[in-house]
């Protein structure tokens, strides 16, 4: 392309020629020159006259920051209403782990004021404030209180394992002979072998026998289940009680029954009354502790339980 300039100041006309390289130029200097001029119009119109442009772009700016803080807001409350509810979680583990220890204070036999469940520890000491890059994030308290209410949840499960141990262990010792079948009187026979009051030869006693008026209070030495009350040839009125685990006690001689078969009875329980029915010399009340259908001695029950 060819351009030809005719002036008074020239002396002759001059040309000039284009090439498309000339031409691509202009063509990208005029597109810059064309975009900077229309950014240039909006910002001053944006800038320099608030009208209906600016406004939507303040609108728009302040929409956008506003779903922001309701977004920050609504996880927050979400974030809170999470901690409230793992708190109320682990303050309900906490007053069950304040009864379970309570109860299995009271069950070992500690004293109320060594372990005070009802009120919190006592702590103290000076304020030593943590650092700055030390402070507790909102997600990493969520991790600790998930991580504690895990080891509550355990410590819980614990705690009533041990309590059913304790109870089972308490419950056994009541279904064993524990105490004496009357609160007066003497040993006048002991287990073993004597000389029989009847034939006079050597024989063997198979219980113990308090020396007691007829009449006497007769209660049971453990808890169970009624299995004999009746008449018996040679033990005359007596009373068997199953404790469970194959052991059996039996109250002999009695003058008055006072239970029935298959009755349960508690520990203390009056069973009956002293006397001297069947084989029997005199009022006392013939008392008996079998194993296994084996006659065992009922002292060594008894001091086992007061040991």
């Amino acid at each position: 392309m060819n351009i030809i300039l005719v002036s008074n100041r020239f002396a002759k006309a001059r040309s000039i020629t284009l090439t498309r390289v000339h031409l691509l130029a202009l063509a990208i200097m005029a597109s810059v020159l064309f975009v900077a001029a229309v950014l240039a119009a909006q910002y001053a119109i944006v800038r320099f006259q608030p009208g209906l442009m600016g406004n939507e772009l303040r609108g728009w700016l302040a929409s956008a920051q506003q779903d922001e803080q309701q977004k920050e807001q609504a996880y927050l409350r979400k974030s809170m209403d999470t901690l409230a509810m793992r708190l109320g979680q682990m303050q309900a583990q906490l007053q069950r782990l304040d009864g379970l220890g309570a109860k299995l204070a009271k069950m070992t036999g500690m004293k109320p004021q060594e372990f005070s469940f009802g009120q919190p520890p006592a702590q103290g000491g000076p304020y030593v404030p943590a650092p700055l890059s030390q402070e507790i994030s909102l997600t990493a308290m969520e991790q600790q209180m998930a991580q504690l209410n895990v080891l509550l949840s355990d410590r819980s499960d614990k705690l009533v394992a041990l309590e059913t141990l304790l109870m089972q262990d308490k419950l056994s010792k009541k279904l064993l002979p524990s105490i004496a079948p009357t609160t007066v009187g003497w040993y006048s026979s002991n287990f073993g072998w004597r000389t029989d009051p009847f034939t006079g030869n050597s024989a063997m006693h198979e219980g113990v026998d308090y020396m007691v008026p007829g009449g006497t209070s007769i209660r049971a030495s453990a808890g169970g289940m009624v299995v004999y009350s009746d008449m018996h040839p040679q033990y005359g009125n007596m009373i068997e009680i199953d404790h469970g685990n194959q052991v059996i006690t039996r109250y002999a001689h009695c003058s008055k029954l006072l239970v029935k078969v298959g009755q349960m009875v508690r520990r203390g329980k009056e069973i009956a009354l002293s006397g001297s029915t069947g084989r029997s010399t005199g009022p006392h009340l013939h008392f008996e502790v079998r194993y296994k259908g084996i006659a065992q001695n009922p002292v060594r029950f008894l001091e086992d339980a007061a040991s």
